[in-house]
């Protein structure tokens, strides 16, 4: 597995596949040939047909500013190899010079055709979670001493920015106002839920109402092209902090609790990254949010200081009850459902680690197994469900 620098990307919204990924290639092809007189750039499967609503067009834009460069949006052309296709092409004198194919594999990492996806050094040793909990177990090492035994002391540095980013979101989320752009006329609503205290509020619907308004702000501000962070992903980047600051503000947790539940629930991200995917152009919203979902899971089971079997439980629970979760963002945009299922998710983390407090000894299913389940699921998955907006919501809205 790779760092997970890889995993927890510091970068704008309102998509790491769609905005984040492409820029990554268009730099990429730029410093390799930089003198060309113009370039073209064709953007195919799901990056074609939901690029507008993702602001795929502006991201590769802002990388070729200076330069002229073409964007076609080609969603005719089928891709066999991964949904979210790219051709980049430079051109002098009129000829073609040069010509490179990108896969935006998810979380903005992008890989060139004929390279796989692992573009940087693993640094871990092991690629399962039962690989991991039998080498924790016989050490008796917790796994966030197992992320630093790996990634070396000098990560929590990087946690630490990853941790300052998430909470500068949900500051700046919950105190703005307006419309969302992108057509829709959606109207923010971090700040409303942050606000709207009940004298008679139970501590309950106090819970809930922080956690999603937490969700929301950093989903709102992803949405609206802020500086977020990949958790795994942009669309699913609310669910991950705001179970944190929850938990953090609630229960006095530390700043130094809270970066060991960040690279606990990083082990968690980075197993499905490697085994799977976190792409909902390949297997559709439960590789986003359902993963977000266990990544927060994992890392409130960690604050708990709960053992590696309620940890293992409370992952596994979050994605097996999100299998089958279709990607059908409204116009391409990542905001209905992409927003509110943040909050959604969120708050299932926390259910998911109360019941594995109490019932990870009689678990019948494996990390490990559910993440098999949830690739072969997406798979299965028609492509109208898988990022594309020509299905479910996107397909039956009307305003």
């Amino acid at each position: 597995m790779q760092s997970l620098r890889y995993l927890y990307r510091i970068g704008n919204g309102p998509s790491s596949s769609h905005t984040m990924g492409p820029m990554a290639a268009a730099r990429r092809f730029l410093l390799e040939v930089p003198d060309a007189d113009d370039y073209k750039v064709v953007l195919y499967g799901s990056l074609a047909k939901t690029g507008m609503g993702h602001m795929t067009d502006y991201a590769v834009e802002k990388v070729f500013e200076g330069h002229l460069c073409k964007i076609i949006f080609d969603c005719d052309t089928e891709t066999d190899v991964h949904p979210n296709t790219m051709d980049i092409i430079a051109y002098s004198g009129g000829k073609e010079i040069a010509k490179k194919r990108f896969y935006s594999v998810g979380g903005g990492e992008v890989c060139a055709e004929g390279e796989g996806y692992a573009e940087h050094e693993s640094v871990y040793p092991h690629s399962s979670f039962s690989e991991i909990s039998e080498y924790c177990r016989e050490r008796e090492m917790r796994l966030w001493e197992y992320v630093e035994e790996c990634e070396g002391s000098e990560i929590w540095d990087y946690l630490g920015e990853v941790w300052s980013v998430m909470c500068d979101a949900i500051k700046r989320g919950i105190s703005e106002e307006g419309i969302l752009h992108g057509g829709l006329g959606l109207k923010r609503k971090a700040r409303y839920l942050y606000r709207q205290k009940h004298i008679d509020e139970s501590e309950e619907t106090k819970t809930n109402r922080l956690i999603c308004a937490y969700a929301y702000a950093v989903s709102e501000e992803n949405a609206a092209g802020g500086l977020i962070v990949t958790a795994p992903t942009c669309g699913a980047c609310g669910v991950l902090p705001a179970v944190l600051k929850f938990l953090q503000g609630k229960r006095h947790f530390s700043d130094v609790d809270v970066l060991h539940a960040l690279a606990t629930a990083s082990v968690i991200g980075n197993l499905i990254k490697t085994n799977a995917s976190i792409s909902g152009a390949e297997c559709g919203c439960q590789a986003e949010i359902g993963t977000a979902c266990a990544m927060a899971a994992a890392a409130a089971a960690e604050l708990y200081e709960l053992d590696l079997d309620q940890i293992e439980y409370s992952a596994e629970m979050s994605i097996e009850h999100h299998l089958g979760l279709t990607c059908d963002p409204i116009g391409g945009l990542v905001q209905i459902p992409c927003i509110e299922r943040n909050a959604i998710a969120a708050m299932r983390a926390l259910n998911a680690v109360n019941l594995a407090d109490f019932l990870a000894d009689s678990r019948k299913i494996s990390f490990d197994m559910i993440v098999d389940t949830m690739y072969e699921t997406g798979k299965d998955l028609r492509v109208m469900y898988r990022e594309t907006s020509e299905g479910g919501l996107a397909k039956i809205y009307k305003e």
